[in-house]
């Protein structure tokens, strides 16, 4: 199995919510960009909500998602895995990012969705006893990862909704 790392967040010091995945796939790997594989529904959910053109580059994608004052980044910075899928991911060798310097970077982030369970459970177990903010909450939102093939893209797109309004909300 061979060690991945993961990418440079998405990121605008306005931020006000943060999307985590758990660990780019083999496809967003090779092409260096969130969320590449063809059939992850994550860009056509965020053009949905940001109202854009599925077919809008992916540079003018993350421009759209900084204007929203939402980041994007992965719980792991890096781990071994064989394959793509978050189920092959070796739990001990999970090394996670350093989420105290991000959230003192971004104070105005209070809302954190994670991007179906790994990320959720990766997060739990590395980070969150590390997190001083009490002002900020977390919302496990169902994956866009092909694997997770139980939802429809229709309710997948009716969870994430919330999204929007959180992002929009003052402090």
């Amino acid at each position: 199995m061979s060690r991945v790392r993961s990418f440079q967040p998405i990121e605008d010091k306005n931020a006000k919510v943060l999307i985590l995945g758990s660990m780019p796939g083999r496809a967003s790997l090779a092409a260096g960009q969130y969320y590449a594989h063809g059939q992850n529904a994550f860009w056509r959910v965020i053009s949905e909500l940001l109202r854009l053109d599925a077919v809008t580059p992916y540079e003018r994608k993350v421009q759209a998602l900084k204007a929203a004052r939402i980041a994007v980044w992965d719980v792991l910075r890096s781990c071994t895995r064989e394959g793509s899928l978050d189920a092959r991911i070796e739990r001990d060798s999970q090394v996670a990012n350093d989420f105290r310097s991000f959230f003192r970077a971004h104070p105005g982030i209070t809302r954190v969705f994670f991007n179906g369970a790994m990320a959720e459970a990766c997060f739990k177990r590395h980070v969150l006893q590390n997190v001083d903010d009490d002002s900020i909450s977390y919302v496990r939102l169902p994956s866009t990862s092909p694997a997770h093939a139980s939802l429809s893209f229709e309710q997948k797109l009716k969870a994430w909704r919330i999204i929007m309004a959180a992002s929009q909300t003052r402090r």
